[in-house]
């Protein structure tokens, strides 16, 4: 390929510029022109195309957000938006693409797949919800932003005997409040995946208040609850002295941690790699520290886990090469490197 584009969008994370950065410098190393889309898919509509020098991203790895901004576009769902997106893309003579965003925008990279464009998904969203990959871009930053956030709401807590609960971001995901309650030593964390009961929440309160304990932080995933209601339930039920925090959008911002510049940087340049071989139909991720690639995500497919150890009845492990969890069942996919024939049914041991 000659000519390539990126765009960004949904929901902005700390290290998309990384991935830009890396995308245009690796890019132009393997001689192609980049083009940026300003404001996602429907900058795409629009025609908002920018021709990406070494000039325009330098001193960009350290900022937080886009510099080619982005936008919700319910207008590309349709399949009149799609096709004006493809027939904008090849007026510029793009050969591929690069979508930076989250799972719904991975849906639209999907469709331009589908529609035989090269399109290539890196994944950027606080959220860490995208079940394929480890991490995404961003959910690093975030927990620290978080982090910092219990610290300080704890030094107050602390000095007027309170339990602050702090909701935090994450759709139906539960990471963010997992990995940051975890590290700032929350006394209770409530998580979509694992809800508690208002009994259970109220039970663990008093028995670390029984403990000796003035002064706690209880860390609420969005998706589970409210910080808000919670706070007038516990109230009504306890005699403790409750507050409650909503972090909010100051979760998407700041300065992206060295992770997560780091995985911007990876992520961009081995979507260019793709695309240099003509490789489209692919979303870049990190599995067990390396950067991979897989396929986009099929129509009605819950989740790919390749690599997969499992336990066996004699203790040891065995590994699958890839697990696909899809509406119409589980498959188990194993390759071998054998020539000739293998044979065997389900009722046999080996």
């Amino acid at each position: 390929m000659k000519k390539i584009a990126i765009l960004t969008s949904g929901g902005d994370a700390p290290g998309m510029n990384a991935a830009i950065r890396a995308v245009v410098r690796y890019g132009i190393y393997a001689g192609m022109e980049v083009v940026g889309v300003e404001r996602g898919y429907s900058g795409l509509l629009d025609g908002n195309f920018i021709e990406m020098g070494l000039r325009s991203v330098s001193d960009i790895i350290h900022r937080g957000g886009t510099i080619l901004r982005t936008a919700r576009c319910p207008e590309f769902k349709t399949p009149e938006g799609q096709a004006l997106g493809i027939k904008r893309l090849k007026e510029k003579g793009i050969e591929g693409l690069i979508v930076i965003g989250g799972d719904g925008s991975f849906m639209g990279a999907k469709v331009l797949s589908e529609k035989g464009f090269p399109t290539i998904g890196i994944p950027g969203t606080i959220d860490n919800d995208l079940a394929y990959t480890d991490y995404t871009l961003g959910f690093d930053t975030a927990c620290n932003t978080i982090l910092d956030a219990i610290n300080k709401i704890r030094d107050t807590m602390s000095s007027h005997e309170r339990i602050s609960i702090v909701e935090v971001m994450g759709r139906n995901c539960g990471d963010l409040a997992l990995y940051a309650g975890i590290g700032g030593g929350a006394e209770v964390i409530i998580v979509p995946e694992m809800k508690l009961s208002l009994d259970d929440i109220v039970a663990k309160l008093k028995e670390f208040r029984a403990s000796g304990k003035r002064s706690g932080i209880v860390i609420l995933a969005e998706g589970a609850g409210h910080a808000d209601e919670l706070m007038k339930e516990l109230t009504d039920k306890t005699d403790l002295h409750i507050r409650s925090t909503v972090l909010g959008h100051i979760q998407r911002g700041g300065s992206p941690s060295n992770q997560d510049r780091y995985l911007g940087t990876c992520f961009g340049a081995h979507a260019v790699k793709l695309l240099e071989k003509g490789i489209g139909n692919r979303i870049v991720g990190i599995r067990e520290n390396k950067i991979y690639d897989t396929l986009e995500k099929l129509s009605g497919c819950k989740a790919m886990l390749p690599n997969c150890y499992l336990p066996t009845e004699n203790g040891d492990v065995t590994e699958v090469d890839l697990i696909l969890i899809h509406e119409s069942g589980i498959y188990v996919i194993e390759s071998k490197n054998y020539s000739g024939w293998i044979f065997g049914s389900e009722n046999q041991r080996y």
